[in-house]
């Protein structure tokens, strides 16, 4: 239940980030036929490939199916319409992603070698290195250590692979109703208020790098032109400066985001996205190079630009945490069985199952910290078999080989699932 209740307070930074690997053209029309086409692609094949992984007893990656899934939309989208920047996947933020679930598990089992090696040099306790023995339970300081590593561990997996389902759920109602759920109703009126002149504020500091350059016929599709190249120019800033007074002017005749009439909500939305897309990548590139003062200015806007579109409604929250309970309650005993037994020769002792847990614990939530999503089931699972090794247990390597197939051929299988579903889906929509 731990890990249910850490889904609560989420920041949703890891859900959003996983979005951003998709194309921007299929993000700001998710209402469309093309858009339901790619949402549904992504849940079909998710669904498939983790039920057939799960019935097997392998412990495979919902994040590495989820992402295989994206870049196999992103694909055939790009394929569908050659030509089109913007229907291409953002490539550097795959690569980001991909970084980090290449290294995670890597990470899992150094770390979790290294603190079994100090836990046997420093701590002198034969119960703590003992394997279970049927029924009996271990020691009581064993016990509340294991219970305290358990529910690090599930903090951890629900703030991480828990924000995975929020995404998705968030396009679905941006996509169906987005009159509710394409802004974020929540904002106060005086937040709104505040919102409009920090948004006036970021325009005269864009104004400054846009270096006196005229206005562009079409703000939206010179920022789109950015966020694919990533090639600022005075245009682009100028581009900027008035796709922040178009929305500054859109919110400013409204008391609250709730109060904006539906048919502006995807247009304000879209213009809102497309801005802080920009600002990001401006900011994560240092092009065009801002002075300090301004950088604050555009980061106040910039994280107002985010509280306002990419936000995670507290209900969405209650069901991810629902469903990962109720999915952890009815299907765990496979792969817990494959984890605790199968992947050394010998069973977990007390101590390696501890190490593990507190270096996926560790992992886990340093990826929540930077918004970058890791495999759970990965990371520890390596952990695991870094403890194996280090207490010199051996490693079950039919196993190992079947895990590490299963890994290697996530990403593979969910491209081809989702590319192969997409281009059905879009047929059929």
């Amino acid at each position: 239940m731990a890990g249910t209740s850490w889904v609560l307070i989420s920041s949703g930074a890891v859900a959003y980030a996983v979005l951003q690997l998709l194309p921007i053209g299929l993000v700001l029309n998710v209402g469309s036929g093309t858009g339901f086409a790619m949402v549904f692609a992504l849940l079909l094949a998710s669904i498939v490939w983790n039920l057939g992984t799960w019935y097997l007893g392998l412990p495979s990656s919902s994040s590495h199916t989820l992402i295989g899934s994206i870049i196999g939309v992103g694909l055939m989208n790009q394929m569908m319409n050659p030509g089109n920047a913007n229907a291409a996947v953002d490539w550097s933020q795959a690569l980001s992603v991909g970084k980090a679930l290449l290294f995670s598990p890597l990470i899992g089992f150094g770390l979790a070698f290294a603190l079994l090696m100090l836990l046997k040099t420093f701590v002198k306790a034969p119960e703590l290195y003992a394997e279970p023995h049927g029924d009996k339970p271990p020691p009581f300081w064993v016990r509340s250590l294991l219970i305290l590593t358990c529910t690090g561990v599930s903090f951890a997996h629900g703030s991480n692979d828990g924000q995975k389902g929020m995404g998705l759920i968030m396009l679905i109602l941006i996509g169906t109703v987005p009159s509710a759920y394409a802004l974020n109703r929540a904002v106060t009126q005086d937040e709104t208020q505040s919102f409009v002149s920090v948004a006036h504020h970021a325009s005269e500091t864009l104004q400054k790098y846009a270096q006196g350059a005229a206005p562009v016929a079409s703000a939206r599709s010179e920022i789109e032109r950015y966020i694919q190249s990533r090639e600022a120019t005075p245009t682009t800033m100028a581009a900027l400066v008035q796709l922040t007074d178009s929305i500054g002017a859109q919110v400013a005749n409204r008391p609250t985001l709730a109060d904006v009439p539906e048919h502006e909500v995807n247009n304000v939305r879209n213009n809102m996205y497309l801005s802080s897309e920009a600002l990001r990548l401006m900011e994560k590139d240092k092009k065009p190079a801002f002075r300090a003062e301004d950088s604050a200015v555009l980061g106040n806007y910039h994280g107002l630009l985010d509280k306002s579109t990419k936000f995670i409604p507290p209900w969405v929250k209650v069901a991810v945490a629902i469903a990962l309970g109720l999915g952890t309650m009815v299907g765990w005993r496979r792969i817990v069985r494959t984890v605790g037994e199968r992947i050394g020769k010998q069973h977990l002792t007390y101590a390696q199952g501890a190490s593990a847990e507190v270096v996926a614990m560790l992992t886990i939530g340093a990826a929540d910290r930077f918004g970058l999503p890791v495999s759970t089931t990965h990371v520890l699972s390596s952990g695991v078999a870094g403890s194996m090794v280090a207490n010199g247990s051996g490693l079950q390597w039919s196993t190992v080989r079947s895990m590490l197939m299963a890994w290697v051929l996530t990403l593979p299988v969910s491209i081809a699932l989702a590319a192969g579903l997409f281009w059905l889906l879009r047929h059929l929509f």
